[in-house]
């Protein structure tokens, strides 16, 4: 277990700070003052994947006790960051002699509360047969700043593929005295080799969110994470990672199996394709852990919860949300009406 301590103590009052989303500083919840947050010494790293493999590791996924300095109470967690339960002080863990993969980097909120409430409005505004009380529960909404850890992975591909390309041709047919032209379909056999650079594949580390959901957060702006500063994560709540480097790559597998098989039909080329089989080889697979803001909310409607996520840097929301079962049957009986209104007409303009 590791002995925590705030990331930064205020220079006005002594309180602990917590990092201003959109900003570079960390601010005091107390007397407001600010503070930068030094800048990096150091480039965002990736490391080797094989060089990971070949080293041995103990890991251990045990609880970490937290020392609140503002209280002293001692509590255990399994996050990276958190707030005090009793006091409310930021606290951080201390990474250096963590038996985890420590975080390489980390995308900084840029969505501050006000700025994920605006985002969940908008969303529910635009929520097709929703509740018309749904509109009033983004102002009651509790909203939690959260950085997941995710995977992003790096690899050369050389792919073998085998498949066959189609070629469309038309013919002309006469039935009952009238003609008309059919589309026509020659297969060709097809096989070839497609490469590819694959960065930053991205894939979620963590089980305690939704990965569907994560996964329809991305894009995600990497090119604006910055090395991993105690700072950035100060007063928001940091989960440690649960899925493990070996699960990530097969998983960001998946994602590059499905663009490669885009690269070996672009590659057969013709009208249509079809890829029968591929045989793809790894090399100079790399990869690090990057933390990524969200924006985790959840709210009751009608006895039920409800868990919405935000992005945490351009607002983009995801979740789930009640349907209005009145405003679904007036829909249907609509579209009834309107294509009994077309099939009136159809038969009026006919007599």
């Amino acid at each position: 277990m590791t002995t925590t301590t705030p990331a930064h103590p205020c220079a006005g009052c002594g309180a602990s700070v917590a990092f201003a989303p959109g900003t570079t500083t960390l601010q005091c919840p107390y007397c407001g003052l600010r503070q930068g947050i030094a800048p990096p010494t150091r480039d965002v790293r990736e490391h080797s994947y094989d060089a990971f493999l070949a080293k041995p590791r103990v890991h251990t996924l045990s609880s970490r006790q937290f020392t609140c300095p503002g209280c002293a109470a001692r509590t255990e967690s399994d996050a990276i960051s958190k707030a005090c339960q009793f006091c409310g002080t930021a606290l951080v863990a201390d990474m250096a002699n963590d038996t985890q993969i420590a975080p390489e980097a980390v995308l900084p909120f840029g969505l501050d509360r006000g700025g994920a409430r605006n985002a969940l409005r908008g969303w529910v505004k635009t929520r097709w047969f929703a509740p018309n009380r749904l509109k009033k529960v983004s102002e009651a909404e509790t909203m939690k700043s959260t950085y997941l850890p995710h995977w992003t992975f790096d690899a050369h591909t050389v792919s073998d593929y085998v498949g066959q390309r189609g070629e469309h041709y038309w013919v002309t047919k006469r039935h009952n005295g009238t003609t008309r032209r059919e589309r026509r379909t020659r297969w060709y056999p097809a096989g070839g080799r497609v490469a590819r650079a694959f960065d930053d594949v991205v894939v979620a580390a963590t089980t305690q969110a939704p990965g569907e959901r994560l996964d329809q957060l991305q894009p995600w702006p990497l090119q604006q994470a910055v090395p991993f500063d105690p700072g950035y994560v100060a007063g928001h709540h940091t989960l440690r990672y649960d899925t493990e480097p070996q699960t990530g790559l097969e998983q960001a597998k998946t994602v590059m199996a499905g663009v490669i098989h885009d690269d070996c039909r672009r590659d057969i080329g013709g009208d249509v394709q079809r890829v029968t089989s591929v045989d793809t080889s790894y090399s100079h697979v790399a990869f690090k852990l990057v933390l990524l803001p969200v924006w985790i909310g959840n709210y009751v409607y009608g006895g039920k919860t409800y868990q919405v996520l935000i992005n945490g840097v351009n607002g983009e929301v995801q979740g789930d949300r009640p349907y209005s079962a009145l405003k679904i049957a007036l829909a249907v009986l609509a579209a009834v009406a309107l294509v009994g209104l077309v099939v009136w007409l159809y038969l009026a303009n006919r007599a």
